[in-house]
């Protein structure tokens, strides 16, 4: 297997209606990791090298990314303590990130109205990369936001976004009985004409 071989289950593939990149066909928020496999520094090299180059407003590149591993075992388990109930699984992945968005310009300290959304497009690079690595990453907004900001020093005018659990898959038999269902319950997503409207806000689907 080579290192651009998704080893996700082609099953849970998005059943677009029309023609669309494998690695967005391909990702989506899985939850069985393997708790035991390490993700290569390497990989993670590549997986950053993606958020990196995200487009931004002004490029002000307002993203940062905390790294939780086996290198910083303390920091890590402070990463899964942080992490709400419903998220407790993420507890076993072997990689958690922090994503973390400077809410200010860096020439001025004014609020960047964008900042959220620039954060948010470096995030989908990262899973996009990760995809097509074979991993997965799954984005979280359960997690204590202040705790976080607390542990791991955040200074002024920044604030934490999303936990990202990442590894290698795993065995979805390993999950609980109730995130197993949702492991394999089908994939759906709005209309693509109530995503896209012509004209104006309540103008006519645009969809062919």
């Amino acid at each position: 297997m080579t290192a651009e071989t998704t080893t996700h289950d082609a099953s849970r593939r998005a059943p677009a209606d029309h023609e669309i990149l494998a690695s967005v066909a391909g990702r989506w928020s899985a939850r069985a990791i393997d708790p035991e496999r390490a993700v290569d520094h390497s990989l993670l090299l590549r997986v950053f090298e993606a958020a990196r180059w995200a487009p931004s407003s002004g490029n002000a590149q307002p993203w940062r990314y905390l790294v939780f591993d086996e290198t910083v075992p303390a920091a890590r388990q402070t990463a899964r303590d942080l992490l709400k109930r419903g998220n407790s699984w993420a507890r076993a992945a072997p990689v958690l990130l922090l994503s973390v968005v400077r809410t200010t310009w860096p020439d001025s300290d004014d609020p960047n109205r964008v900042a959220l959304h620039d954060v948010g497009a470096a995030s989908m690079a990262l899973c996009l990369q990760a995809v097509a690595l074979g991993l997965v990453a799954h984005q979280m907004g359960g997690f204590d936001v202040e705790g976080a900001s607390t542990a791991f020093g955040l200074p002024e005018h920044h604030d934490p976004v999303a936990m990202i659990a990442l590894g290698h898959p795993g065995d979805p038999d390993a999950l609980p009985e109730r995130l197993r269902e949702r492991e394999s319950k089908a994939r759906e997503r709005h209309a693509l004409s109530e995503l896209a409207r012509l004209g104006d806000f309540d103008g006519p689907g645009f969809a062919h």
